[in-house]
């Protein structure tokens, strides 16, 4: 009976036994866990370590320039023919030869075309038979009446004989002239048989072929001529640049205009302004102006359309900027300037004209400086950035590619 409850004591101590050792295993692995943990922790890089944004910004910079600044306005142009004119025939009749070919280059002068003149030739000796017809009759009562004078003075007839011969006289006279009046609009209507070209152009399209029937006068014409030398180009302005303008033709300045292609790659041909119109369009708020070129070496075509390049005026010593780097804000115009430590700096601007990409700064910056040109989205003020080398790649890419 005795070795049962030993037994139960010896029972419980190696399960107590046990139990101790299990949880200091326990206790050991939870201490091992936590130091490996901690461990690892310490050693790895904090994600901020590879966040982009704890890196210095990429940027490309530009230096503010300082030099004389040409300020140019840009439009869009119609090139207008100095002259147009619609050939038509002043006479009726039937076209007999057209002595031209479609889109040559003719001469003022030049005949262009004949219409029948047969009935006009018989118009003319109608016209001259009746004149001679009149002075025969002119010439006898010129005779008559200087026989009258010879007889009044011998007192051999009356006065009354005298005057009425001299009536009839001077009333043949009129005839007379009316009958050369008659010759001449006979030898006009002649000459309109002949069409010549009124000025030198390039010469479109006939409208009427050699047989047809020509009315006078009639809307079509003939055909139609265009002076292309010198040309004309018709563009707009903003009203806000008139005065610079009208102050530099009042001086007799001439100021250039080029033309160049829809490209905008090619120059076609350089001329000056010739004339402004006389009132502003209240619809656009622009005016129209009307340059003039030579035009010796074809290269502009009446009715094309052409980018037009006008130079207004020069800004001497002008202080400038990209187009590019110039951001707008609540609190205005700025721009990102690197400062010696290659921390960003905001710039507030004073800005003035624009001009071929460039802006002029009227105040804000002292010429020294190096403004932002690309790489501007991620900066703020006093952030670091990195200047890349103008034969690095683009910024944007480098940013795509991290």
């Amino acid at each position: 009976m005795s070795s049962q409850p030993e037994n139960l004591n010896r029972q419980n101590y190696s399960l107590a036994t046990k139990s101790k050792y299990l949880i200091g295993l326990i206790i050991l692995l939870v201490l091992g866990g936590g130091s490996w943990y901690w461990f690892t922790a310490s050693s790895k890089p904090t994600e901020a370590q590879f966040s982009q944004w704890s890196k210095p910004v990429p940027v490309r910079v530009v230096p503010v320039e300082r030099r004389d600044l040409n300020v140019e306005l840009k439009a869009i142009g119609t090139i207008v023919p100095a002259h147009t004119v619609n050939v038509q025939s002043q006479v009726s009749g039937v076209l007999q030869q057209v002595y031209f070919n479609e889109g040559d280059v003719v001469n003022k002068g030049q005949l262009l075309a004949q219409i029948d003149a047969a009935p006009f030739q018989v118009a003319l000796a109608q016209a001259q038979g009746i004149q001679q017809q009149n002075l025969a009759q002119l010439r006898n009562a010129e005779v008559e009446l200087a026989r009258y004078q010879l007889l009044f003075s011998q007192d051999s007839i009356a006065k009354q004989q005298v005057e009425q011969q001299q009536a009839l006289v001077n009333q043949l006279k009129g005839q007379t002239q009316a009958n050369q009046a008659q010759v001449n609009a006979a030898k006009l209507q002649l000459s309109y048989t002949k069409i010549y070209s009124p000025i030198t152009g390039r010469i479109g399209f006939k409208q009427k072929d050699v047989g047809n029937l020509i009315q006078a006068n009639e809307d079509n014409g003939l055909v139609t001529i265009t002076q292309i030398n010198p040309i004309y180009a018709q563009f707009s302005i903003a009203e806000n640049y008139l005065d610079p303008i009208r102050s530099a033709m009042r001086k007799g300045e001439k100021l250039q205009v080029s033309a160049w292609d829809k490209t905008e790659q090619k120059q076609l041909a350089v001329g000056v302004v010739k004339s402004l119109d006389n009132q502003i369009d209240i619809k656009t708020g622009t005016l129209k102006l009307k340059a003039v070129f030579d035009n010796h070496n074809d290269a502009l075509f009446p009715n094309q359309f052409v980018n037009i390049v006008l130079s207004v005026h020069t800004l001497p010593n002008a202080l400038m900027i990209p187009n590019d780097a110039i951001q707008h804000g609540a609190k205005g115009t700025y721009v990102y300037v690197i400062n010696k430590e290659n921390k960003a700096e905001v710039r507030m601007l004073k800005t003035g004209v624009t001009s071929q990409g460039k802006i002029e700064i009227l105040s804000g910056l002292t010429g020294n400086e190096q403004v932002v040109l690309e790489g501007i989205d991620r900066l703020s003020e006093g952030r670091e950035a990195q200047i890349v080398p103008e034969n690095k790649q683009a910024i944007s890419t480098s940013q795509d590619a991290q």
